[in-house]
């Protein structure tokens, strides 16, 4: 039937489509089947591009799945489209752009249509269009050109954004449904002529017309850039920037926008130039999205901005140049935590509120060796990630600049509270705080060594790089030392590296390594935590039978860590299996007991055993005290290493 020009199938009942059922109709003019409830499902073939001279298309409630196939190129004179009631799913065809249809009904589809309707711009027939009750999303295009335009129904989708002003200017319009949506920025104020339901459920800034407050304005403009995202469109809702809206901080007062932090979004679209019209705004945030274009350079005349993160997008172009105040704001002498060979540690303080701790490497004495560690760091802590190893958060390479971004530890270090608790103003450390930090250390050691996808070896295990949180919980830090472990007991040869008194002595010999040079130093970091002469002396007076064994059973593994041979040392799993019940068993004395005898703490460790003799009558702190190497195995003593550890009776 070849020359068919015309078929109506209208209500009726039938139940199938054959898959060939309009191929070869090259003469089709008109195709009607709807209200054809009881078909099975079909989609509309591919094929049908051979009707080329296709004016009306109506299959409204005739079970059609699937997409609206991408073909309209093919009917030059296509009019009237109508697929309402249907199972429909996926976006408007780009090929609808430029179509002569004036007629356009795909409303009320079972699961929804979805996406962008920005394709009706190009459609300058267009008289009618339903698309209510899917799922459409976005903005409402500019319709100034669909001069014929008379009856829009947009009603129960999920619109955001501004409604276009060209829309309510269009000189045919009477008819427009736009309740149910989530439609933002002034009011719509259309002429009298049109009948217009906006509903009460989208979000304009106010509730009659009239503009927004100019920092709305310009906030929705940054809005638009990225298509208007809905879950910016569910909370920008009011006239007030500073009221709970989502990603967007306001000054002391809630008067003026300072923080727009909008990383991690999945934002698509482009940086908006609005962003310069925000002048109190002292942040901003936009990494880890899906941007693409240029960063606006109108951005670097923002008076007050101190930082602006735009990594891990799709961005090209030219990096404006921003004053020097927008990117070294945190770099402050008050800010400083620590130096170190590289370079210095600030802290500083992500758009979140979460703190950190920037490493900024100097450039001008940084060289090979330097850049060597800079690239270790990131190669080791974006491979391990463990609750006592220190995180790393991020990184930065920019011309010389080199930039290590870590959690914050409020507590410092390790050798802070061992050895410089008075300058800091801290209470001494605890002997059930010195044994979790033992442990805490152990797990992250032996997770390096055995328990990682690929293991490691620190070689630079100390107190300085044992950092620790508020509740004195311990992370090894400084991983620019750290070198691959090789497989079973090979060693491996390495330029000497790490820290004097810390060295195991065949490392210091040969300049070969094993997983066993951490363990040494880490059994040096116990006679370390042990030998706090002042801290170990008030334990002592407790004549705590519990804390008594605790630091004979931290005293003995330090002995075999610190063992003369690689061999005769245990691995990090030992250490942890020793140190766990230790923790899990120790119960702190009372409170009252510990300053209940009087002895001086600013006496040295063998005056203060003598008084606690001449109390007790004998002593049974080092009785039985043991190590199962000799004195001589004793390494040499690190800066700030106690005095007290050689009167100790080690047999």
């Amino acid at each position: 039937m070849t020359s068919l020009e015309q078929i109506y199938l209208d209500e009726n009942d039938f139940t199938t489509i054959p898959n060939n059922f309009l191929l070869g109709l090259t003469n089709l003019v008109t195709f009607s089947i709807s209200e054809n409830i009881n078909l099975g499902p079909w989609q509309i073939p591919a094929y049908l591009t051979e009707s080329t001279n296709l004016v009306t298309f109506y299959a409204s409630n005739a079970s059609i799945t699937g997409i609206i196939p991408d073909i309209f190129e093919s009917f030059p004179n296509l009019q009237n489209l109508r697929l309402s009631y249907n199972n429909l799913t996926g976006s408007l065809p780009g090929s609808f752009s430029g179509s002569e249809i004036q007629n356009l009904w795909l409303n009320n589809q079972r699961q929804g249509l979805s996406g962008r309707i920005d394709v009706l711009a190009n459609m300058t027939q267009l008289s009618q269009v339903w698309l209510h009750a899917n799922s459409f999303s976005g903005g409402i295009p500019d319709l100034s050109r669909c001069t014929n335009l008379f009856d829009l129904q947009l009603r129960d989708n999920r619109f955001t954004g501004v409604v276009p002003p060209s829309l309510m200017t269009l000189p045919k319009l009477a008819n427009v449904t736009l309740q149910n949506n989530k439609l933002q920025g002034p009011f719509p104020d259309f002429p009298s002529r049109i009948q217009v339901n906006i509903g009460t459920t989208n979000s304009f800034c106010l509730d009659t017309p009239g503009p927004c407050d100019p920092q709305v304005s310009t906030l929705l403009d940054v809005a638009g850039a990225l298509g208007y995202p809905m879950s910016l469109a569910e909370s920008w809702q009011g006239n007030n920037a500073c009221n709970d809206w989502r990603l967007i901080n306001c000054d002391s007062q809630g008067r003026n926008v300072t923080v727009v932090n909008m990383g991690r979004q999945g934002f698509s679209g482009s940086i908006s130039p609005a962003f310069a019209n925000l002048t109190s705004l002292r942040n901003l945030v936009l990494n880890d999205n899906n941007l693409t274009g240029v960063i606006p350079s109108v951005l670097t005349t923002l008076p007050q901005l101190q930082s602006i993160d735009v990594s891990n997008n799709n961005l090209f172009g030219p990096i404006p140049v921003f004053p020097t105040s927008a990117s070294d704001e945190q770099f402050r002498e008050e800010n400083i935590l620590g130096r170190g060979g590289f370079g210095v540690v600030y802290k500083g303080e992500l758009h979140d509120g979460t703190k950190i701790a920037v490493k900024r490497m100097e450039s001008g004495v940084m060289g090979t060796k330097g850049l060597n560690e800079f690239q270790a760091e990131i190669a080791v802590l974006t491979k391990v990630r463990h609750r006592h190893l220190v995180a790393l958060l991020g990184y930065c390479i920019n011309g010389n600049e080199r930039l290590l971004v870590y959690e914050y530890m409020p507590q410092g270090t390790l050798g802070q509270h061992l050895f410089e608790w008075e300058e800091h103003c801290c209470q001494p450390l605890t002997w059930k705080q010195r044994v979790t930090i033992a442990l805490d250390v152990a797990r992250g050691v032996e997770y390096l060594h055995s328990l990682a996808q690929q293991s490691f070896i620190h070689r630079d295990l100390k107190p300085t790089n044992i950092l620790l949180s508020d509740d004195m919980r311990a992370k090894v830090a400084d991983f620019g030392l750290v070198k691959n472990a090789p497989d079973g007991k090979y060693s491996v040869e390495t330029r000497l590296a790490g820290t004097f008194g810390y060295l195991a002595p065949e490392y210091a010999d040969t300049g070969r390594v094993t997983t066993k040079v951490d363990v040494y130093a880490f059994g040096v970091v116990l006679m370390e935590i042990i030998t706090d002469e002042k801290r170990l002396m008030r334990q002592c007076q407790t004549r705590d039978d519990e804390t008594y064994e605790s630091i004979c059973k931290v005293a003995e593994l330090a002995g075999h860590c610190t063992a003369r041979e690689p061999f005769q040392r245990p691995d990090m799993g030992h250490a942890v299996n020793v140190l766990g019940p230790l923790v899990e068993q120790w119960k702190p004395s009372k409170p009252e007991e510990e300053d209940a005898y009087g002895i001086d703490l600013h006496m040295s460790l063998p005056q203060a055993l003598q008084r606690w003799q001449a109390d007790e009558g004998t002593s049974r702190m080092f009785d039985d005290l043991s190590f199962s190497h000799t004195q001589s195995s004793i390494p040499s003593k690190p800066s700030g290493f106690a005095d007290t550890f050689g009167s100790m009776d080690c047999r």
